[in-house]
Formats: structure tokens, sequence, C-alpha cells
């Protein structure tokens, strides 16, 4: 059998499109270099800063970003006002430990009972560095995506009309945060 025998015969053949199906499968596995995923734990107005300045400057430089709020960090997405009707005692109780409003955000350290927090307020605009609404609005611009952990809501007793206005926010469960951050080429947690 000549060389131009053996290429063409149907074992070869098969191989051949064995590997390379092989091939197209890791292909599409592939995390995608350009994109960044991030998983928003802590309700804390400094790692919140942090995560939006990551996630926002990440944007700025083309990356395609993607944020999954879960427990506290849920609860920090919650607009001022009052809470919704029809919470259960405990949902009520949740609302009124976990308000709304970004100015109700503690620092993780030195939050001296917000003097530490009205410190950081006063560096940050002396030195012209963005605020949490600041970066939050940069976030919305920028096309950065939004997802709210829905188990978290329902533990907490949040609804969505208590949640902040975001034009691509989601609510979702954690196997959507899985499916993004397996095509991520980096996963952050904050």
């Amino acid at each position: 059998m000549n060389t131009a025998d053996r290429m063409t015969s149907p074992d070869v053949v098969a191989s051949l499109e064995r590997r390379i199906e092989e091939l197209e499968k890791k292909s599409k596995n592939t995390p995608d270099a350009n994109a960044i995923s991030m998983i928003v734990f802590s309700g804390e107005l400094d790692k919140l800063l942090a995560a939006f300045v990551i996630a926002t400057g990440a944007a700025a430089c083309g990356m395609k970003v993607s944020m999954f709020f879960t427990f506290w960090a849920t609860a920090a997405l919650k607009k001022s006002g009052p809470q919704a009707k029809g919470k259960s005692i405990v949902e009520r109780m949740f609302g009124w430990m976990l308000p709304g409003g970004f100015d109700k955000r503690k620092l993780s350290k030195m939050d001296m009972c917000g003097i530490g927090r009205r410190m950081m307020a006063r560096e940050m605009s002396k030195k012209n560095v963005a605020s949490l609404p600041e970066l939050i609005e940069a976030a919305k611009e920028l096309g950065i995506e939004i997802n709210i952990c829905e188990m978290s809501m329902s533990l907490m007793g949040i609804r969505a009309e208590e949640l902040i206005d975001y034009p691509d926010m989601e609510y979702c469960g954690v196997a959507r945060f899985v499916e993004q951050s397996s095509s991520s080429n980096t996963t952050l947690f904050i």
C-alpha cells in the first residue's frame, strides 16, 4: 500500500475526524483571555469599592466583566427607602439589620461608628477618587454585567424592587456563575 492509499484509508480518515472533533471540543472549553468573573461576597464599603474599581478598570481595558453578588453583597445593592410589603417577620428583621443605601455601608476596618467612613469620603473627594455611586454609574456605562444570587435574595427576604436600578442586572443561581466563570480566564473573590 502506498502513502496516498494509507492517508485515505477509512481507519485513518475516521481517526483524523475524531482528533478534529476532540480539538474542536477543547477549543470551545478554552477560557476567554478577555473575560473576568467576580464573586462579590462582602457588603462592606472598602471591599465594594475595590470590586468596582477592579471591574471598571478591567472593562475600561476592553475586558468582558461579570460580577456575581451573593450573601452580604446582595444586601449592599439595596436602595434607600422602605422595605417591600408582604415580608415575614424574619425577612423584615433582615431588612432592618441590612439597610439599603450606599451611605449605610460600613468600612471593614476602622469604621469607628462612621467616623472612619466620613474620613474616607473626605479623602476620596479631596484626591478625586470615585465614590461607590460614581463607580456603579461607570460600570453601567462600561456594560459590566451584574448577577444577583436568587438564593441570597430569598434567604434575606430581598425583593427585586428593593435593589438599585441597573440595566445589565440579572437574578440567577450559582449555576449561571459557574457557567460564566468557566469561560473566563480570571475569577476573583471579594
